[in-house]
């Protein structure tokens, strides 16, 4: 499945039990030896009250990761086609909380991402400034970034023209940076108008995709909450476009160790085909 160009394998693990070692997921996720994605997603029963499924996101270099906005899409539209729930709406708990997915009418899907979060030692971010706009020393470079979690880290720098971002070179070293101890995914925001940017981002674990969709939504609340942003906003990835809406930006300008309210995501998912493989193989 894929979600704007963001690619998953998407495996059911409640009609059959699968349990994924590190280096099988990196042979899943392998695109010449396996067959290959940015993220291997599971779809497992619940295991806390009042959640419809628990969703598990690893990585294509096998690490386990807390969220993933594009992959949560991916997740309803693949229960719903495989006739796993009924609900419009269902409850998906994750390593990061849980989430509130809805299927709509046009086919598209809107996932409640839930509150960003600000507190450095919550996204884990190393600093002792209260400034939501910060200097990051990368080798003789410095670029300015703001720190925040969408369920998983993100170092978002504004940049006049993506095309021309040093997301090879960079990424990397933000991605590893001293100052993000459970690593971070680097976003480059080009700001178009104060209702589009244009994004791309080097994702933790996996390089740059072609869409991120907790990267859009942590980009989003960095541009509003700097006042550069109005809710709602299009973000134009490499891969197509997503709505992000957040009506936390009155906070902007201001240090906040607390939550706001939700962050909105809209867009497509879509599947590419269905297969078999013997997980036992893949060693």
């Amino acid at each position: 499945m894929h979600g704007l160009g963001n690619d998953f394998v998407v495996i059911d693990a409640i009609s059959q039990q699968v349990n994924l070692a590190p280096e099988q997921v990196r042979r899943i996720a392998d695109r010449h030896f396996g067959i290959g994605c940015d993220q291997v997603l599971l779809v497992e029963s619940p295991q806390m009250s009042g959640a419809d499924f628990r969703y598990r996101i690893f990585n294509a270099d096998g690490g386990e990761v807390e969220q993933c906005g594009n992959g949560a899409r991916c997740f309803v539209r693949f229960v719903h086609d495989k006739g796993l729930t009924g609900k419009q709406e269902i409850q998906v708990d994750t390593l990061s909380g849980r989430i509130a997915p809805r299927l709509e009418a046009n086919g598209d899907i809107t996932v409640n991402m839930g509150a960003p979060v600000f507190a450095p030692e919550k996204i884990p971010y190393v600093t002792s400034s209260e400034s939501f706009v910060q200097q990051l020393a990368l080798g003789e470079a410095t670029v300015m970034i703001s720190a925040l979690s969408m369920g998983n880290p993100h170092a978002v720098q504004i940049v006049a023209d993506v095309d021309g971002a040093p997301i090879a070179t960079q990424g990397p070293l933000i991605e590893h940076h001293a100052r993000f101890p459970q690593r971070v995914n680097a976003g480059f925001m080009q700001i178009v108008d104060r209702g589009r940017i244009r994004l791309r981002v080097w994702e933790r674990g996996a390089g740059e995709t072609l869409a991120c969709g907790t990267g859009a939504c942590a980009a989003v609340v960095a541009g509003i909450r700097r006042g550069l942003l109005d809710s709602p906003v299009r973000v134009s990835t490499r891969g197509g476009d997503l709505t992000i809406r957040w009506d936390g930006g009155d906070n902007a300008g201001r240090t906040q160790s607390s939550q706001t309210g939700a962050v909105l995501m809209t867009g497509p998912a879509v599947t590419v085909f269905d297969g078999e493989i013997e997980i036992d193989e893949c060693r």
